[in-house]
């Protein structure tokens, strides 16, 4: 049977009804447009990483601002400190997005926004969508409540990328079941309660967000103050209000409170010694004593 996107899949993209392919040719011709950000998009039926697929694409300028890829399966998907995301096919958004922001003037020290700004507009489009709320882990993570348990069902990547450019990957789990979790500490839309779990709109719902949040972003080269990026993710951030441990960088130990999110992007941490910005590290949130 042909896939709706026409590409060639080496499987019968029908084996499970309640995931059905991406359909390639619907998302170019909703997203692609003239004067917009999307460039191309393309559904490819499995790779090892879009990210790692996009950055070589880059560096050979075979990919212009605005390129996406999307895969229906990833077989070595990466997240922070290169850990490994992998779920079963169809299961979920995998998607890398390539943007130049110092095309739009946006300095380079204020490129480390991009994963914030990524979650924001995820999150975002999760609300009005998906019903779903999700909360954002610093700087990374997708958090959704199953149960009366906060879980995590998405993480972001961004990577340098060549030619001046940054490569962000999404993965998302949207239909995931519980007996398919990778880890007991993992979710999906799915099992958060989603009205919707049809890829299409969601993907469609999170794109659009993106471009919106990022040509806000741009046009104030990329002040997070003057783009309301700052600001909505605070107050979006389930970090921010927490007892926190972060593991930095040299195996020091940081414990505290996460009191703000600064210009930077950075998280600013409140502990005995006194507020210290963090801009790298593992951050745990501590359960209330």
């Amino acid at each position: 049977m042909t896939p709706r996107d026409g590409s060639d899949v080496h499987d019968n993209p029908w084996s499970d009804l309640d995931r059905p392919p991406l359909n390639g040719t619907g998302l170019r011709r909703s997203l692609v447009r003239d004067g917009g950000l999307w460039s191309s998009v393309e559904v490819v039926p499995a790779t090892g990483s879009t990210n790692t697929d996009l950055v070589a694409r880059a560096a050979a300028g075979t990919a212009d601002e605005g390129a996406v890829l999307i895969a229906e399966e990833q077989s070595a998907g990466r997240g922070r400190l290169d850990r490994r995301w992998s779920a079963p096919p169809r299961s979920g958004l995998f998607f890398s997005v390539l943007l130049k922001p110092g095309e739009h003037e946006v300095p380079v020290a204020r490129w480390g926004w991009l994963p914030l700004l990524t979650g924001v507009a995820v999150a975002t489009a999760l609300s009005s969508t998906a019903g779903v709320d999700t909360a954002l882990k610093w700087p990374n993570d997708l958090l959704v409540t199953v149960g009366d348990e906060e879980r995590k069902a998405g993480g972001i990547l961004a990577e340098a990328s060549g030619g001046g450019g940054v490569v962000v990957g999404v993965g998302l789990n949207v239909s995931l079941r519980a007996d398919e979790l990778p880890v007991p500490g993992a979710g999906s839309l799915a099992l958060a309660g989603a009205k919707v779990v049809d890829r299409e709109p969601v993907l469609r719902a999170v794109l659009r967000s993106f471009e919106r949040w990022y040509v806000q972003w741009c046009a104030a080269e990329g002040d997070p103050g003057l783009s309301g990026l700052q600001e909505t993710y605070a107050a979006g951030c389930a970090t921010l209000g927490r007892s926190v441990r972060a593991m930095l960088p040299g195996e020091r130990e940081l414990v505290g409170e996460a009191v703000a999110i600064d210009a930077d992007g950075r998280l600013v941490i409140a502990s005995d010694a006194g507020r210290e910005a963090v801009g790298a590290g593992d951050i745990v949130h501590l359960r209330p004593a």
